[in-house]
């Protein structure tokens, strides 16, 4: 494999072969087999959220963070799916992983796509609310989830027979290189991808957030990844589950995951000696967002003008040697503003 070559091949916009792709896929298949759910990563790295398949602006994300492997990233989930060039987005964090002297946490499996839509998928929005991200009360719904309950709404969160005509990356696989094999390529990659990454033994990087079934980083350790997300349970939870204001736990509007609050947060991060849990999953207007009085849950998002309908602005955290914290702020490429026009939004919910 030349992987320099294929980089520079996919940054102009070609595509790998598929025997290519298929020699990429199993290389790297074979370097995620072991790492841990939890992959340690040492610092100075950079965090990032969502980019759905928007290509040119993970261009400008590595212009604004630095370039690999001058810069270690991990990548929070969501690479494909909503936008236009998903499989180059794959492809070329595929070939950034596979070549050495990076952090072996640049893609965390909080997000591996296209099952439904990655491990983290967007709810159901409406028009102006892709991600389904909506203000106001939990009211009656919340409630005390006790301490490794097993109960979970029935989620609606599609395996990929069901998901793969509906979010994008299916049809341009077949579109790109006329069959499916592609996809079958790449979405066997996902199965294979961290449930998560710690920086430093002190910031947990997750796609979606906390679960009721899980009180320690340990047991995010024993569950068993080499498989589709499930319905519900902790490995479920992990990627479906959002933020609240609201002290505990409630029934998430996603119907899969919970919403989890404040002293759920603090109470993870005391018992795991943790500064900082950061994750994506939602769609933050202003690209990166703290929660709670002691701000100790970060979500950052990477994906500018999200769906070349949305307006908002992307972000990326770094981490020094220090831990020390830096927030950079980007917009969309020319390429991306270019992309505009009429288009379907995609209900999550069907």
């Amino acid at each position: 494999m030349d992987l320099d070559l294929w980089i520079s091949k996919v940054k102009e916009g070609q595509h790998l072969a598929e025997h290519e792709l298929q020699t990429l896929c199993e290389y790297v298949k074979e370097i995620l087999i072991e790492e841990s759910n939890v992959q340690p990563v040492n610092s100075p790295v950079t965090v990032c959220g969502d980019i759905h398949g928007q290509f040119h602006d993970l261009m400008k994300l590595f212009a604004t963070g630095g370039h690999v492997p001058e810069t270690n990233y991990i990548f929070m989930g969501d690479f494909v799916d909503r936008g236009f060039n998903s499989l180059e987005v794959f492809t070329i964090l595929l070939l950034l992983k596979a070549r050495k002297g990076i952090q072996p946490g640049i893609l965390d499996r909080s997000g591996r796509d296209t099952v439904g839509r990655e491990m983290g998928m967007v709810a159901a929005g409406g028009e102006g609310d892709p991600d389904g991200e909506e203000d106001g009360k939990v009211g009656d719904d919340e409630k005390e989830a006790p301490e490794g309950c097993g109960l979970r709404l029935p989620g609606r969160k599609m395996i990929r027979s069901q998901g793969k005509m509906v979010y994008g990356f299916y049809d341009e696989c077949q579109r790109k290189y006329g069959n499916a094999n592609a996809w079958r390529y790449c979405t066997d990659v996902f199965d294979y991808l961290t449930l998560s990454a710690i920086i430093n033994g002190t910031v947990l990087c997750v796609h979606g957030g906390l679960s009721p079934d899980v009180r320690t980083v340990d047991q995010i350790r024993t569950i068993d990844r080499n498989c589709e997300i499930p319905h519900e349970g902790p490995f479920c939870d992990l990627m479906w589950s959002d933020p609240e204001e609201i002290e505990t736990w409630a029934v998430s509007p996603r119907g899969a995951g919970w919403l989890f609050g404040s002293r759920v947060t603090t109470e993870f991060n005391h018992v795991n000696n943790l500064d900082l849990v950061c994750r994506a999953h939602q769609l933050v207007q202003e690209g990166l967002k703290y929660m709670f009085q002691d701000k100790g849950l970060v979500t950052v998002w990477s994906a500018p003008n999200y769906c070349y309908r949305c307006g908002n602005v992307a972000s990326i955290l770094s981490f020094d040697e220090n831990m020390d914290r830096d927030v950079k702020f980007f917009t969309e490429t020319e390429e991306n503003n270019q992309m505009r026009g009429p288009r379907t939004a995609v209900p999550y919910f069907l």
